[in-house]
């Protein structure tokens, strides 16, 4: 059986044909620009290439009950341009094949724990720092939804005490993704994340508030493992850093062989499936499906 899949994130989207037994036959990567831009371009790629089903994990915040009118529509996302666009329903339309939808990391923290760095324990965070920030939970052998999905991205985190930058996010400013999301470190320092790899305050400030919001995902959902991705997280100085932060924030209250010096470095980690996270785990909620 042929499945497609789709890694819809702030900066790409990544289309991909596969296989039920989790294979990629065919790959592309193109820009997310205005939906009147991408969606065709996504409608493309598809066409006649004998899909049975297609597994959509989006940035959102989208509309995931399958029983709604609206299923696959965007809400109010930060990037304005798609607040109210009904991708699912545009995706049906052309392509006639079901569709399976849910956020772009919680699709990765899907694929992460079937083929990747959490398959040894049976909850995961996986956390992108990226054009924006999000959290996807992966419990028990599902993600995590209620209301919507999760929106830890947007959750709010102490200033740091020689931070004087608004932050970028449109509807809370200085949430953690204001904060600390890829176009935040370029507005703040006016560079790009990987033109400041060599300065040393950047990072500290960056791992000041990845902490603060990690330590709150530990005490609110008790994941087995962390795993951070996306664009920032390529600077492979902020584990560390973030690693230390954690540690005193907890300050012992958590008891867990996990969360001492000798072994967070297994607990909070890189994605063992590196950039295919997002779209093996769109594969993989097609699989499901």
């Amino acid at each position: 059986m042929k499945l497609g899949a789709i890694e819809a994130g702030g900066t790409k989207f990544v289309l991909a044909v596969g296989t039920d037994k989790g294979d990629i036959l065919e790959k592309e990567v193109i820009p997310t620009e205005h939906p009147d831009i991408t969606v065709p371009k996504v409608i493309t790629f598809f066409e006649g290439k004998g899909i049975e089903r297609l597994g959509l994990g989006g940035f959102g915040p989208i509309d995931m009950n399958e029983h709604s009118d609206t299923y696959g529509q965007l809400q109010k996302t930060p990037k304005t341009d798609w607040v109210d666009y009904p991708l699912g329903a545009k995706l049906t339309e052309a392509l006639q094949v079901p569709i399976v939808i849910d956020t772009d990391v919680n699709v990765a923290a899907m694929s992460e724990a079937k083929w990747g760095n959490a398959t040894d324990v049976d909850t995961c965070l996986y956390i992108t720092v990226g054009t924006g920030i999000g959290a996807g939970a992966y419990f028990h052998g599902q993600t995590l939804k209620g209301l919507s999905h999760p929106e830890m991205g947007h959750i709010s985190v102490r200033r740091h005490p020689e931070d004087t930058y608004e932050g970028t996010c449109p509807y809370h400013a200085d949430c953690v993704e204001g904060l600390a999301a890829g176009p935040s470190l370029e507005k703040r320092w006016g560079k790009k994340g990987h033109e400041l790899a060599e300065d040393d305050k950047v990072w500290e400030m960056e791992a000041y508030y990845l902490a603060q919001a990690l330590t709150t995902y530990i005490y609110i959902l008790s994941p087995e493992r962390i795993i951070m991705g996306g664009g920032v997280m390529k600077q492979k100085q902020l584990f560390p850093l973030i690693r230390k932060k954690v540690l005193e924030l907890l300050n012992g209250y958590v008891s867990s062989p996990y969360l001492t010096e000798k072994e967070i470095d297994k607990y909070i980690v890189a994605p063992g499936l590196t950039d295919e996270a997002g779209i093996k785990g769109a594969l993989y909620l097609a699989m499901e499906k």
